[in-house]
């Protein structure tokens, strides 16, 4: 069962997204809409609201016309529509569409994601103010196909914001830096090609930086017969003495096991954060049921001096479960079920504060007692 929060709620809906000052508009000569406002990075400001960082992912209202499918990218500083024939691509997942007849697995996304600065209230109950004018839209040739899936830990009074960047060059993890949240600064490229799900612990070990990553391939070697492990995606860890220069860790981080349903693919949830029994990590696990599986939210901690030492993991049960009495309400809207992706964390004194993406639709806001995270489940 999962844990029973203080409340649960949607805080942000596609409908609460003003597209007329998006970094899109009047740029595309096309009809858009938002598929999705979600997986939203969390931190909290120095004015002590929340903000989070939202991905919008914005589509074509017509993605399909005249026997060709469509794609919006970005190039030398204008927003392109690019066209392929139906009859070459696969077009069954409503996120991206399969390029067929190429020698790699090659995929164009349906819609293109951009972010946008919502602050909230102390507590997370309310929107207080949407910062349009502070979006981050794709800027560099590695983001072609959007900036997606934030995820901002502050350290020593710093923030460290790590996004995803799509384009045909690379699939790679990039670094904005702040020192207040509002005002982000380009860092570049951090880590390559489908290394996804990278979270920077929010503290020093030893006077270098940690961070859970999660590179993904098509290929992986079995474990012995009888292990307790499973090959497939893991969540791996790495160091830095900068946030910049990120050297991969030799021991294992959290692996997919035996008898866990969270072992179809996992990775980071949200930045991890260091408690008196550990770090706190939240990371999501996929049991494969339909088209893209159900994902849950779960917790381990980690040794506060050590994090390659895992003390506790809480699979097989989930912290947060896809909750469709939520989207109820936009039901309409929903194109994927069974999905609640979580990306951020937030202290609040007795409780947190739990950030997650809904259905890769909406954010979802969780208040979960902190007595909830005990290694005794």
């Amino acid at each position: 069962m999962c844990a029973q929060p203080i409340s649960d709620r949607l805080i942000l809906t596609p409908d609460d997204i003003d597209l007329s000052r998006s970094p899109l508009a009047g740029r595309l000569g096309v009809e858009t809409f938002v598929l999705g406002a979600f997986n939203p990075g969390l931190t909290r400001l120095p004015n002590g609201n929340l903000l989070m960082m939202v991905r919008v992912a914005e589509a074509l209202r017509e993605p399909i016309v005249d026997g060709a499918v469509r794609a919006i990218r970005w190039a030398d500083g204008e927003y392109h529509l690019d066209s392929w024939p139906l009859d070459a691509a696969d077009t069954s997942d409503p996120r991206k569409f399969l390029l067929l007849g190429h020698r790699w697995r090659t995929m164009a996304l349906t819609s293109l994601s951009w972010l946008l600065p919502v602050e909230l209230s102390a507590d997370g109950q309310r929107v207080e103010a949407i910062h349009y004018d502070r979006a981050i839209a794709p800027h560099v040739d590695h983001q072609a196909y959007g900036v997606e899936d934030p995820r901002i830990s502050r350290v020593d009074g710093r923030y460290y914001m790590t996004t995803c960047s799509v384009s045909p060059e690379r699939h790679s993890t990039t670094l904005y830096v702040s020192d207040d949240a509002v005002t982000w600064t380009y860092e570049g490229v951090v880590l390559d090609h489908q290394n996804k799900d990278m979270l920077i612990f929010e503290g020093l070990i030893e006077g270098k930086f940690w961070a859970q990553t999660r590179p993904l391939g098509d290929l992986y070697f079995a474990y012995p017969p009888g292990s307790e492990w499973l090959p497939g995606p893991s969540i791996n860890l790495a160091s830095s003495p900068d946030a910049l220069h990120w050297k991969p860790v030799s021991q294992p981080g959290i692996r997919p096991r035996q008898g866990s349903p969270a072992s179809s693919r996992m990775g980071g949830g949200a930045p991890p954060i260091l408690t008196d029994d550990g770090w706190l990590s939240l990371w999501h696990g996929v049991e494969p049921i339909g088209l893209v599986g159900v994902y849950r939210t779960y917790w381990a901690l980690l040794d506060g001096d050590d994090p390659t030492v895992t003390l506790y993991r809480s699979d097989p049960e989930p912290l947060l479960s896809p909750a469709p009495e939520l989207t109820q309400p936009i039901a309409h809207l929903m194109y994927l079920h069974d999905v609640v992706f979580t990306t951020g964390l937030a202290d609040a004194g007795d409780h947190y504060v739990v950030a997650s993406g809904e259905g890769d639709l909406a954010c979802r806001i969780t208040l979960m007692r902190k007595s909830e995270f005990s290694r005794t489940g």
